[in-house]
């Protein structure tokens, strides 16, 4: 298959240089231009991507925490504002999926609508944990050590891109830029576990344990809204044939913000 679409490449690339090469006699005394290429109409194709997501995890399950907290003393602690040291990962997958769009085209301007589709495992997880002794007794005359244990992770399954783009033609080869809206689907669970203590006379313990509390949320399938934006090339092989590679950058928001990052390579036909 590699052997295949390298063949079809150099193919492709050697038609479109073919006049450029041609000898003084033949060529006559005006240089040709570029092998003109039709990209007008509907294409079809299939790719493969590798990227990495980033999660700002830090603040994720604040209003967990407050929730959770809701009238409780240790709130005057501001348990939920804490900084938990949350620190988001990289995470780097492959991908693969399809495209399909259409392109109009006036001389060498080409404008176009598309959608791309991708599956894979765009995500990350992370945790923290904080601990922290009141300094002063709270309103229940009791000095507290409260620690929180917090955990975040986002695994992306799936994600498309409505997009419309702007190409300028240059023989075989068309070079574009594209923005569009973005929908996804993810899995999202996040965990809180809050313990205190107490002590009536010191801060330095020791201190009797009271009853922890702890929340859970998780989210299946859960619908993300998002927004997209990149630059690519396609390359015309032989006929409707042509070969992509492109690099696109997705953003999408909720309870955890997702950014992804992917480089692709493709190969479609237009009819």
């Amino acid at each position: 298959m590699r052997r295949f679409l390298l063949a079809a490449a150099m193919s492709g690339v050697m038609t479109c240089a073919e006049a450029a090469d041609m000898p003084d006699y033949l060529r006559g005394s005006v240089a040709p231009g570029p092998v003109a290429v039709n990209w007008r109409g509907f294409y079809l194709g299939g790719q493969a991507a590798y990227g990495s997501s980033d999660e700002p995890f830090s603040g994720s399950n604040s209003a967990m925490i407050a929730t959770l907290l809701d009238h409780n003393v240790i709130q005057e602690m501001q348990v939920s504002s804490w900084n938990l040291g949350f620190s988001g990962r990289s995470e780097r997958t492959v991908g693969y999926g399809a495209f399909t769009g259409y392109n109009w085209q006036w001389d060498d301007v080409v404008a176009g609508v598309e959608m791309s589709y991708v599956h894979g495992n765009f995500g990350g997880a992370s945790t923290a944990f904080k601990e922290l002794v009141s300094g002063n007794k709270l309103s229940d005359g009791n000095f507290h050590d409260v620690s929180v244990s917090s955990s975040s992770s986002i695994t992306i399954t799936d994600f498309a891109t409505f997009r419309g783009r702007a190409a300028y033609a240059y023989g075989c080869f068309l070079p574009y830029a594209f923005a569009g809206v973005a929908l996804g689907n993810a899995n999202i669970s996040r965990s809180v576990f809050i313990t205190d203590g107490v002590n009536a006379v010191t801060a330095l313990g020791p201190f009797v344990a009271l009853a922890p509390l702890s929340a859970d949320d998780a989210l299946h399938n859960h619908l993300l809204y998002g927004y997209t934006a990149g630059l690519g090339i396609d390359i015309n092989l032989i006929g409707g044939l042509f070969m992509r590679a492109e690099w696109e950058y997705l953003r999408f928001t909720a309870s955890i913000d997702t950014t992804i990052n992917t480089v692709r390579a493709g190969l479609g036909y237009k009819f």
